[in-house]
């Protein structure tokens, strides 16, 4: 079922929430939340995004407002902690607000920051979590296929789990795995799949070990199990830096999984200094439930985006709606 506009701007809310650490570039996350026959759901495409874009995470949002998710094979997600472009010296601090996890995914390639930048931050992850820690970059397609080969060099003594984006392409991200295959550290695409005409064009062409899966930016839950089941490559389930209400959503799409052998990036709440539930979805001992979460009216009154920007917001679900009543046919 697609429904109307006047549906969902019902009971459309905008929210502006406080981040812990500048992430991405932002310090404050925007979000429009509502509400559907199955329960709340979110639309949260970054502002950066063009509406042809937007509208495909809209489809996932009311996908998951208005259907029943898919057959799920377990309750609980195993998450990474998630540890942004900080110096060194907040490394600590920043895992310390995930709980149990055992495995970290650091961002690198930061625009302003240096490659001595990025290994001191990855030596200090290592560090704090010993060696039986797994440790991921994620260079969010920065580098160059030189300049990535560099950088894996550098992090290599640091017993990578993977390399996630470290280029834009397909075609360098495939030249930078046939040259770094001798050292056994394996190449994630991102950016290559959610962004792409084609999201299965970078299996196809071995590019890359596994891939990246976000529910909103895959347009929706059963979407993005159509690319997982044909991609026919381990998959990695991430979030797009939403509050608990989009988080949900993607546990609901790792729970669906079957064999998920890495542990997920859905604990990203920990980075939000505030969310939309007194129950928010972060990681206890390394884990998040899978459950859908409610909305919290007086949250969503506190961090109620201003005149201005809730306006922006409606406008956009407007529009990105009038597209995706064709992208859904």
């Amino acid at each position: 079922m697609f429904p109307s506009v006047n549906e969902i701007l019902d009971t459309a809310r905008v929210v502006s929430l406080p981040m812990t650490s500048r992430f991405r570039g932002i310090d404050q996350r925007e979000a429009l939340l509502f509400r559907g026959p199955q329960g709340w759901s979110e639309f949260s495409p970054f502002v950066e995004y063009d509406d042809a874009e937007a509208a495909t995470w809209l489809l996932a949002a009311i996908d998951y407002a208005w259907n029943e998710t898919p057959p799920l094979v377990r309750d609980h997600i195993v998450v990474n902690a998630t540890v942004p472009a900080v110096e060194a010296e907040f490394v600590e601090a920043v895992l310390e607000r995930f709980d149990g996890c055992r495995t970290a995914k650091v961002k690198v390639a930061e625009p302003g920051h240096t490659l001595a930048d990025d290994v001191a931050r990855v030596a200090e992850v290592r560090r704090v979590m010993g060696p039986a820690g797994r440790i991921r970059v994620d260079a969010n397609g920065a580098w160059t296929v030189d300049e990535a080969e560099r950088a894996v060099h550098a992090f290599a003594k640091f017993d990578l789990e993977y390399v996630e984006q470290p280029c834009a392409s397909v075609e360098e991200l495939g030249e930078l795995r046939g040259r770094i295959a001798y050292m056994g550290i394996p190449v994630a695409a991102d950016e290559s799949v959610r962004k792409a005409e084609d999201p299965l064009a970078v299996a196809r062409s071995g590019a890359a070990d596994l891939l990246v899966i976000k529910a909103q930016p895959s347009g929706g839950i059963s979407r993005a199990l159509s690319v997982v089941e044909q991609a026919g490559l381990p998959v990695v389930v991430s979030s797009a830096l939403e509050t608990s209400v989009g988080l949900a959503m993607g546990a609901h799409l790792a729970a669906a999984i079957d064999p998920l052998d890495y542990d997920c990036g859905l604990a990203t709440a920990s980075l939000l200094a505030a969310d939309v539930t007194s129950s928010p979805l972060r990681a206890r001992g390394g884990r998040i439930e899978v459950r859908r979460v409610d909305a919290d009216e007086a949250l969503l009154t506190r961090w109620a985006a201003n005149p201005e920007r809730t306006q922006w917001w409606l406008s956009r679900l407007e529009r990105c709606h009038e597209l995706g009543k064709n992208y859904s046919q």
